[in-house]
């Protein structure tokens, strides 16, 4: 079952560029999906368009039922509780504990206390920072800081999770760490989308990659298929 599904998309910028053209492509429940491609090929439009920060020129875009493009601004919420977002600086409230910056997630949306109690440790927990509820961001290391990013924007228990260049600011050892807290929760049953320039973490997990050039989709490949393409 698709729990993405993107037809005839084309993104064209008020200055003329047009980021996307005529783009297909559907992305099934469950799936961890890598996009990869050069410095403006259109990675960063194709996915602020899944979150609707950015709205398609023309064609459709359906992510879990909801159509994107015709989704009024008064509504957007009804999307991105389906979606957790991922970016590469963290984001996280400097003046905020771990449980603090990750409880805010659910608090926006009015949950009760106990239930934010309960779903903030568990997510935690998952994430490896059960130990680590009272420090501030600025106690963490930067791998803990993104694992903090990823708990808060999992704890609602989206359908999705769109990571972008998360692993950008980390070193080797901590981009490993990184990826197999993110393998953990796509085994949960979290569809994962990855923006990423880095070859060797795309290369060893061995998942579907969509490369894309000037904003077309020039090569979509099966899970266990990519050898470091040049580009």
């Amino acid at each position: 079952m698709d729990l993405i599904s993107i037809q005839n998309v084309t993104k064209k910028y008020k200055t003329g560029v047009t980021a996307i053209h005529d783009l297909n492509l559907s992305i099934k429940k469950g799936e961890f999906v890598f996009v990869i491609g050069p410095t403006g090929c259109g990675k960063s439009t194709l996915i602020k368009m899944l979150y609707r920060e950015e709205k398609p020129t023309s064609g459709k875009i359906h992510v879990g039922g909801i159509d994107v493009a015709k989704l009024k601004n008064n509504k957007v919420y009804k999307l991105r509780r389906q979606i957790g977002v991922v970016f590469q600086n963290f984001r996280l409230l400097e003046k905020s504990t771990v449980y603090e910056n990750v409880a805010f997630a659910l608090e926006i949306f009015g949950a009760p206390k106990d239930e934010i109690h309960q779903k903030v440790i568990k997510v935690l927990e998952l994430v490896g920072l059960k130990n680590r509820i009272k420090s501030f961001p600025n106690q963490l290391s930067g791998g803990e800081q993104q694992r903090v990013a990823i708990a808060r924007a999992i704890v609602n228990g989206p359908k999705l999770l769109i990571c972008d260049e998360p692993t950008g600011n980390l070193d080797e050892d901590t981009s490993e760490e990184i990826m197999e807290v993110l393998k953990e929760i796509n085994k949960l049953g979290t569809t994962i989308i990855m923006v990423t320039h880095d070859r060797k973490i795309v290369e060893r997990m061995k998942k579907r990659v969509i490369l894309l050039d000037a904003g077309r989709i020039v090569k979509d490949y099966e899970p266990g298929t990519y050898k470091n393409a040049s580009y």
